[in-house]
């Protein structure tokens, strides 16, 4: 069962994401919150695995928010949702601590999948979010003709991790492809993560392409 806090300071958009999750089995909404500060409040209370966050919220935003939670409630996973498809909104809530991001023009079925993919520790972004993001990093990586840096040595089985992880594929869906379990796909993103000095798969992916690591 996947406890959600929906926080959003619009009673409609509220009321309509709660009817849509009312109907599935397992997703349970066990509060609602209309600006910031009643997020947190709500948290020391109550037994949250999801907080659907809008990035803008008064009193204290979306990403103010986040990075709270990020640093005091670290078993709850945050998916970002806005009206904005900006790469500074967007890399801004990634790097405070949100696994995913969506569009409020979302449909019912990928609003869905986003929250159980979020749920379980997987990142998920929308299409648009997706090419929002790649096209940043394209440009960053045109910006930046400097000397390549030193990345350490991967191993075979990392670079192939790293390619499906660029992919957007889940965790799951990685040790199906490469016939791993999923104990051995993390130990394999950790060991990434540690490597490449990233925070999260964005950043994973940012410093591959820099460095024509999925070449």
């Amino acid at each position: 069962m996947i406890n959600i806090l929906i926080a959003d300071d619009h009673t409609m958009f509220v009321d309509g994401m709660e009817s849509i999750l009312t109907g599935e089995s397992d997703l349970v909404v066990v509060g609602r919150s209309y600006d910031g500060p009643s997020v947190i409040e709500f948290l020391k209370d109550h037994e949250v695995d999801l907080v659907l966050l809008d990035v803008n919220l008064p009193g204290m935003n979306g990403i103010e928010v986040c990075k709270e939670i990020s640093l005091n409630y670290a078993n709850v996973k945050v998916l970002a949702i806005s009206m904005f498809n900006e790469e500074s909104f967007v890399s801004e809530i990634l790097n405070n601590g949100a696994k995913g991001y969506i569009l409020k023009n979302t449909g019912r079925e990928e609003l869905l999948k986003a929250i159980r993919t979020v749920a379980k520790n997987d990142s998920y972004f929308s299409k648009d979010v997706t090419e929002t993001i790649m096209k940043s990093l394209m440009n960053q990586r045109k910006a930046s003709s400097k000397a390549v840096s030193s990345i350490p040595k991967l191993s075979r089985r990392e670079k192939e991790v790293l390619r499906l992880i660029a992919q957007e594929f889940t965790t799951q869906e990685i040790a199906d492809n490469l016939y791993i379990s999923l104990k051995t796909v993390e130990s394999h993103r950790s060991s990434l993560l540690s490597k490449l000095n990233a925070r999260n798969s964005v950043g994973l992916v940012r410093i591959a392409l820099e460095n024509n690591l999925l070449d």
